[in-house]
């Protein structure tokens, strides 16, 4: 064999790196935070980023808009429960590491199901129909308490059987790695179908399903294998979802649900495979840790979506990515002073904001307790005209700031943003 006929495939050092760290960072966050509530977040952070890109295959790759995609984690974490049952009674056994698999094929079978009704139409049509069938399953959670347990759903033990190799997932940070597991799988396997034939074709539906069509491709069955497929994932998130939680009940096939992922990944950005990721872990912590905080969370979450939506309708992830291509071109150290000026702007006129909403909640809801609210590390009596007046003031004084700074932000960004375009241009020239 002569050295002609060796040859070595180039390795995608970035790629195997980026992996590399995302393994190293869910082997080692149970470290960083130890403390039985943060196992509790992480794990739930965990399993909604499975569920959030599972979606994203519907909806940035294959340009499907589904208001009812609980109903395949859901549906996909009630035969994972039954399954827990079955074995802790005898009846049927699956290790518990496997039982994520069960969901996952619950999860696909109702996606065969299901998925020829809803995209035998696309576009407006189909969300109407997603809409539709997760109403239906919802009301059939409630009308067959023999299998959905009713409104108080069904619960079970995780814990049963012989520990295997002293794992009995007893504790949560062993729950943890199962999931840490089953999301490293899940990415993997998510994003190696995101570059297969049926990958690139379903984004080609999505920008033009009529060339799609002109070439010889079907766009319709495009779309439904890719919600089987998604269906699948989503109901291995929902098997993880009821072995973390070890209850299930009609709120995991509420359309609610279906909102909150549509919501979680948007924010993250649905142009991009790792933004369901982020826009997982931004939802989990605003829906947790505000609602601990206030009981206006769902009013911030609100103005946050909106604000995404005006100003980033990429999500994070594309802000996150035009700032590193700014970078990689050098042309980002000129805007800093810039981003200084619009970020105080912002930051004045959110929590001027916060502080005129924290005080009107406590003025309409808690006024019999007092007039006083404590925000910030102070107090203030919502009584009192002057925190009203300082309130206002600040945030008509952001408002006037933010408004000021952002023609010349935008102006400049846009320049930087043409700059790298002529480069590319000459180099490709």
């Amino acid at each position: 064999m002569s050295l002609q006929t060796i040859s070595y495939t180039p390795i995608n050092l970035g790629r195997w790196l980026v992996w590399t760290s995302f393994g190293i960072l869910l082997a080692l966050a149970p470290y960083v935070f130890p403390s039985g509530g943060s196992l509790s977040l992480l794990s739930l952070m965990g399993t909604t980023m499975i569920f959030a890109l599972s979606y994203n295959m519907l909806l940035g790759q294959s340009g499907m808009l589904s208001f009812g995609h609980a109903v395949y984690s859901g549906l996909g974490a009630f035969f994972a429960i039954h399954a827990i049952n079955l074995s802790t009674s005898g009846s049927f056994f699956i290790p518990l590491s496997f039982v994520p698999l069960i969901g996952g094929i619950a999860g696909l079978a109702f996606g065969i199901l299901f998925g020829y009704v809803t995209t035998k139409r696309s576009g407006t049509t189909f969300s109407m129909i997603s809409l539709g069938i997760v109403e239906l399953v919802f009301a059939c959670s409630l009308m067959f308490p023999g299998f959905f347990g009713g409104e108080g759903g069904i619960s079970a033990d995780r814990v049963f059987g012989k520990p295997f190799l002293g794992i009995s997932y007893g504790p949560q940070i062993q729950v943890y790695y199962l999931i840490a597991a089953w999301l490293f799988i899940s990415t993997a396997a998510m994003f190696a179908i995101s570059h297969t034939p049926l990958g690139r074709i379903a984004n080609a539906v999505r920008d033009n399903p009529e060339r799609a069509e002109f070439i010889g491709y079907d766009t319709q069955r495009v779309r439904y294998l890719m919600l089987i497929l998604s269906g699948f994932f989503a109901g291995i998130s929902g098997g993880l979802t009821a072995i973390n939680f070890e209850i299930v009940s009609a709120e995991n096939v509420s359309a609610a649900r279906s909102g909150a992922v549509l919501l979680f990944t948007f924010i993250g950005g649905i142009g991009f495979f790792f933004g369901p990721l982020l826009g997982a872990v931004i939802g989990v912590l605003l829906t947790v840790m505000l609602s601990e905080v206030t009981k206006a969370w769902l009013l911030y979450l609100g103005i946050f979506f909106i604000m995404m939506v005006m100003y980033a309708p990429g999500g994070l992830a594309s802000l996150i990515m035009m700032n590193f291509r700014l970078m990689m071109n050098r042309l980002f150290t000129p805007l800093i002073p810039l981003m200084i000026k619009i970020t105080t702007a912002s930051l004045i006129l959110f929590l001027s904001l916060v502080t005129l909403v924290e005080m009107t909640y406590h003025w309409s809801l808690e006024s019999a307790q007092g007039s006083i609210v404590k925000l910030f590390g102070t107090q203030i009596d919502t009584a009192q005209p002057l925190a009203w007046i300082i309130a206002s003031a600040l945030f008509a004084g952001g408002a006037v700031l933010f408004i000021r700074s952002r023609p010349a932000y935008m102006d400049a960004l846009g320049e930087a943003n043409a700059e790298i375009e002529r480069r590319i241009a000459r180099g490709a020239a």
